[in-house]
């Protein structure tokens, strides 16, 4: 099979979105913004053995290309609209394709995502897929907001798929209930786009946690000219994790929470004042949002444990050349 006979039997699907004038099948796609909207870009690349394990099951490698990208718009309170996917493969496996596109349209499907053209080539597995998204003029959730004073929030649990990485690689054990539990938030993490629209005029700053809370928060950190202050006991997290936490393997449990990364959560700040605000949305979304502390005019992370003890040092967060 030739690379275009692949693109239109895996790929080509028929366009139900008006605002696609061109998709798939051109030199370039040509889409129609919605009036007042600004346009919202991201991009993500996906490596096999760096960001997914070679035995992953296709359609959670579909799945999770997507939706590392989806996390980039809900972070930017964006609402995502359509994808370009460039993606080598190292052969035509049809099985293999089956899967992972199978895993692919069903998460865009969901959030009526259309995928509007791309490129594939031969080569070690690795997708790239280019997120485009709207959001009413001027109302992007950025970086650069923060300010001293807000609250520091986290949404969901944080911590359970670097957890799971690390007993994939034999670094911790648990039980077969727990494992999948938490290797599913490593294969198929849920963006959080609905929470990031509802955020819009409500968080000051946002960025989503894929590369651990500390390193990514800092991101927010330097763009803001601030610093944090953050309490080990207020981060949520499952039960499999806070049981690693109270025992032998605390060290490793505390490195996932802090710094494991491919959680897709949202960390984002906001004013004391927002509160109440916050607890209805979070009412509304079905998840918890946690504060986890507040922002400081003092640039850095302090990292409080339990007792209130900084943490002399942080555990490293993902470095993609590291």
């Amino acid at each position: 099979m030739n690379e275009f006979a692949l693109i239109d039997r895996f790929f080509r699907r028929a366009v139900h979105d008006p605002a696609v004038r061109t998709g798939i099948g051109d030199d370039g796609a040509v889409v129609v913004p919605a009036p007042g909207c600004d346009l919202v870009f991201s991009v993500d690349m996906l490596v096999e053995g760096r960001h997914f394990l070679a035995d992953a099951a296709p359609a959670t490698v579909g799945h999770k290309t997507l939706a590392v990208n989806l996390s980039d718009m809900a972070a930017m309170g964006a609402r995502p609209r359509w994808a370009l996917l460039a993606g080598a493969l190292p052969d035509f496996d049809e099985c293999w394709l089956d899967g992972f596109t199978r895993g692919l349209f069903a998460l865009a499907d969901r959030f009526e995502v259309t995928l509007i053209g791309g490129d594939t080539t031969r080569g070690p597995r690795n997708f790239c897929l280019t997120i485009i998204g709207e959001v009413p003029a001027g109302a992007a959730l950025t970086r650069a907001g923060a300010r001293a004073g807000d609250d520091i929030y986290v949404s969901g649990t944080l911590g359970d798929a670097a957890l799971a990485l690390a007993v994939l690689q034999g670094r911790a054990t648990l039980g077969d209930a727990d494992f999948a539990m938490v290797r599913e938030r490593l294969e198929t993490p849920e963006p959080r786009v609905a929470l990031g629209e509802r955020l819009r005029g409500v968080a000051s700053a946002a960025i989503d946690i894929s590369d651990g809370l500390t390193g990514d928060l800092q991101h927010i950190l330097d763009r803001s000219g601030v610093g944090a202050a953050i309490d080990v006991a207020l981060i949520p997290r499952s039960m499999p994790l806070a049981t690693l936490i109270d025992c032998a393997q605390r060290d490793l449990a505390l490195a996932c929470l802090l710094a494991g990364g491919d959680d897709y959560e949202l960390c984002f700040m906001a004013a004391p004042s927002s509160r109440q605000v916050l607890a209805a949305i979070a009412l509304e979304a079905g998840m918890p949002l946690t504060r986890i502390g507040h922002v400081t005019a003092t640039a850095g992370i302090v990292v409080r444990d339990e007792q209130g003890t900084p943490l002399a040092t942080l555990p490293r967060s993902f470095d993609h050349f590291g």
